[in-house]
């Protein structure tokens, strides 16, 4: 259609650059994925709130399913949310219950989002950490065993 895509999220887990499609539109899905340039998508509670989906863990579930079955996604990013280390690990044990080898689980980079972090990590999941914009962050990121 022309239009550009809603916004792209990097990871740079893996060698080279893998970009992500930062919306759970599936609309979006189905005008880009198909492009290539993308390895998955990656979406938030307010992206969820745009494309009329639920913050809930059984919509997560679903959205992570239905991107799943694209052939164009390898992974799918979920973003735990909570006001603590423990209710975002509940959260994210539930959103990674989905593929626990391709979906991950994004947590701020807070000391609270560190926290569940670390324990995430330890009991299997993949994390990456979001709103990551220091040096610092990067690094505490790195030492708790994100992406």
């Amino acid at each position: 259609s022309g239009s550009s895509p809603p916004s792209a999220s990097a990871s740079a887990s893996a060698p080279g650059l893998r970009l992500f499609l930062d919306s759970a539109s599936s609309a979006d899905w189905a005008e880009w994925l198909p492009t290539g340039m993308f390895v998955g998508v990656t979406t938030n509670p307010t992206l969820l709130e745009r494309a009329g989906r639920g913050c809930t863990a059984a919509a997560c579930a679903e959205l992570a399913r239905d991107a799943l079955r694209s052939p164009h996604v390898e992974e799918v990013m979920l973003q735990a949310w909570g006001e603590s280390a423990g209710r975002m690990v509940l959260v994210g044990e539930q959103l990674a219950a989905v593929d626990r080898k391709r979906v991950v689980v994004k947590v701020p980079a807070t000391r609270e989002g560190l926290r569940a972090a670390a324990t995430l990590v330890q009991v299997g999941v993949r994390v990456c950490l979001t709103a990551v914009y220091s040096p610092t962050q990067m690094l505490a990121a790195i030492g708790v065993g994100a992406e």
